[in-house]
């Protein structure tokens, strides 16, 4: 049985090839990181039983959501914060903990039903938390391959995250330390702009924070600003 697992982040790469010794020779897995590579031209090729998202920013198509069967996981306790960035989004709200939920794709954003949920702490900064994420899906992976269970309709009040802009990673209007120890925290991962302040010549940007009873600390990077 042939199985793919799309994602554009290199730290899922190890865990993929993690699971392929796990699951044995009857199995075989395929890796792909590029949109481009994810097409019916492919697919038919392969023949996926399932084709799994562990992180994946792009719009996958109608024709192959509807032919194939698609799995995302998403980091929020559906159908709470269906949506773009989930984990900056539920720091940002105050939360400590969340849900790793594993659905079917439809074609509304985060609204397949679910197969099931795993539990995930969100101390930490992002690198850490997503590399958390990273392994507790390649597990639940292990179970829907080994288990194909069935997923069962979304139950209870439908909220939504919108997606995060570079724009946003600016530090301003936060009133107390934990508040900006969280701001930081959040954006601290590779590939995404990190935590930010500007004056009329240098940009700062931080990364690394620490936070105890009452200061807080930070390794910086100090850029010198582009001329508009």
């Amino acid at each position: 049985m042939n199985y793919l697992i799309a994602s554009h982040h290199e730290w899922n790469k190890e865990s993929y090839n993690n699971l392929q010794k796990k699951i044995g020779a009857e199995h075989k897995l395929f890796f792909i990181k590029d949109k481009s590579q994810l097409n019916l031209k492919f697919l038919e090729k392969i023949k996926p039983r399932y084709i799994f998202f562990p992180h994946w920013s792009f719009i996958v198509p109608e024709n192959i959501i509807n032919k194939y069967e698609c799995v995302c996981f998403h980091m929020t306790d559906l159908p709470y914060g269906r949506g773009g960035s989930p984990l900056q989004n539920l720091i940002i709200r105050g939360h400590k903990k969340t849900k790793i939920s594993a659905l079917r794709m439809v074609n509304e954003l985060d609204a397949g039903p679910i197969y099931f949920k795993r539990s995930l702490s969100l101390n930490g900064n992002a690198q850490k938390i997503y590399s958390s994420c990273s392994k507790k899906i390649f597990k639940m992976i292990e179970s829907l391959i080994k288990k194909e269970p069935t997923p069962k309709k979304q139950k209870g009040k439908v909220s939504y995250f919108e997606r995060r802009h570079p724009d946003q990673s600016e530090i301003k209007d936060l009133k107390n330390l934990s508040d900006l120890y969280d701001f930081i925290r959040m954006l601290d991962a590779d590939g995404y702009p990190n935590a930010y302040f500007e004056d009329n010549n240098f940009r700062y940007e931080f990364f690394s924070a620490k936070i105890e009873d009452n200061y807080l600390s930070s390794n910086v990077r100090i850029v010198k600003k582009k001329k508009s």
